[in-house]
C-alpha cells in the first residue's frame, strides 16, 4: 500500500479509500450489504493496508456509520485507532423513515437537513455516537446549502474543529465558485478551511477537469472522487438495452441517467481494449487513470473481496501519455451531474 498526505496537511492516508456506502442495510437500497456480508470485505481492506474509510450520516439511515465504527473498533484495536482515518458527511436527512425513497422526493423538514449551525452541531454529535469514536478525522459537507448563510456554516464547522470533535473538514460536489467563496470566507475570518474535495469524477464524467480540479490542485486541496467506476458502468458489465446482470445494475436508475449515452459506451469499449492489452481488469485501469490525473485517493465501492484486489492493483499500473489519450479520446462533454 502507498500512503500520501491528504492535501497540504500532515495526515497520511492510503491511496485507496474504502467507501462504506455499500455497507449497512438492504432496506435502504437493495444492493447494500448487511453486517455479516460486509465484515470480510472490510477486513480484507484492512489486511491490504487501507486505512482510509469514507461514510456518511445518511447512508442506510445511519447504519453505515454504526457498522463503520464497529468494524474499525474490531480491526484497529486500542492504540491502532490512530492509524485509521474516518471520514463522514453532513447535509442530507438521516431518519430511517427516509429509507427506500429517492433524494428528490424528500420533503424538506425544519432543521433535519442542511448546514445551519443547529444542524451541524446536532449532526456531528449524532455521528460521533453512531461511529462510537471521540473524534472524526475528516468531516465533510455532503453538498452546498443555498438556504444557510455561508458564514454561519463555515463558523460552525470551525467551532466543531476547535471543540475537538473533528480534526479536518472537507467538501463535496458543488460549483467551483461556491468552493472558492467558502475557502475565502474561512480565510478572511481565520476559520478552518477545507482540505479536501469529494467530487464526481471518473473516466466517463470529466467535467470537473474544467474548473474544480485545477482549483483544488493549485491550492493544495486533496481530490477524493466519488463513483470512480461511474457507479459500476466502467466495469463493462452494463448493456444499453438490458441494463446489466448485477443487482445494482438492475436497480441503479441514477447510473442509467448519468452514463448510458453512445459515447459513454465507447469510452468503456476503449477502456476494455487497453485493459485486455495490459492484462488487468477494467476497474484496475479506470482507477489507475484517476491516480495519473492527480487524484489523492479514489473512494471505491465494493461488494466482493476480489474487487479490492483490482483496486490495489491500480497502484502498480503505469500509463504512457499515448495510453492516457486512448482512454480519453471518446469522451464527449456531459451536462453537470452530481451537484444536486
Amino acid at each position: 500500500m502507498e500512503y500520501v498526505r491528504l492535501g497540504t496537511t500532515g495526515l497520511k492516508v492510503s491511496r485507496i479509500c474504502l467507501g462504506m456506502l455499500t455497507f449497512g442495510t438492504p432496506e435502504w437500497r437493495p444492493w447494500v450489504m448487511d453486517e455479516v456480508a460486509s465484515r470480510p470485505i472490510v477486513q480484507h481492506a484492512v489486511d491490504l493496508g487501507i486505512n482510509f474509510f469514507d461514510t456518511g450520516d445518511t447512508y442506510s439511515g445511519g447504519m453505515s456509520e454504526m457498522l463503520t465504527g464497529k468494524f474499525l473498533k474490531e480491526m484497529f484495536p486500542g492504540s491502532r485507532r490512530e492509524e485509521a482515518v474516518v471520514a463522514t458527511k453532513v447535509f442530507e436527512p438521516v431518519d430511517v423513515a427516509y429509507m427506500g425513497t429517492r433524494m428528490d422526493s424528500f420533503v424538506r423538514r425544519p432543521n433535519k437537513d442542511g448546514l445551519s449551525r443547529k444542524r451541524i452541531f446536532h449532526a456531528v454529535d449524532a455521528s460521533l455516537q453512531r461511529l462510537g469514536v471521540e473524534y472524526i478525522d475528516l468531516y465533510q459537507i455532503h453538498r452546498y446549502d443555498t438556504q444557510s448563510p455561508l458564514e454561519e456554516t463555515m463558523e460552525a464547522l470551525h467551532d466543531v474543529v476547535k471543540a475537538g470533535k473533528v480534526r479536518y473538514i472537507g467538501a463535496s460536489s458543488m460549483w467551483a465558485w461556491q468552493f472558492a467563496k467558502a475557502q475565502q470566507v474561512a480565510k478572511e475570518n481565520g476559520w478552518t478551511r477545507f482540505i479536501s474535495m469529494q467530487n464526481h469524477y471518473n473516466l466517463a464524467y470529466r467535467e470537473e477537469e474544467r474548473e474544480m480540479n485545477p482549483l483544488c490542485q493549485d491550492s493544495g486541496v486533496a481530490l477524493l472522487p466519488w463513483s470512480p467506476l461511474a457507479r459500476g458502468f466502467l466495469a463493462g458489465n452494463r448493456k444499453a438495452d438490458g441494463l446489466g446482470e448485477t443487482t445494482r445494475a438492475k436497480n441503479d436508475k441514477l447510473a442509467q441517467q448519468y452514463y448510458f449515452r453512445d459515447s459513454d459506451f465507447k469510452v468503456v469499449e476503449n477502456l476494455s481494449i487497453l485493459a485486455a492489452e495490459k492484462d488487468v481488469s477494467n476497474a484496475t485501469l479506470a482507477y489507475a487513470w484517476l491516480l495519473h490525473k492527480g487524484v489523492t485517493a479514489p473512494i471505491i465501492g465494493v461488494s466482493k473481496v476480489a474487487q479490492l484486489d483490482h483496486a490495489i492493483a491500480a497502484l502498480n499500473v503505469r500509463l504512457s501519455p499515448e495510453e492516457m489519450q486512448r482512454l480519453e479520446a471518446a469522451y464527449e462533454p456531459h451536462s453537470i451531474l452530481g451537484h444536486e
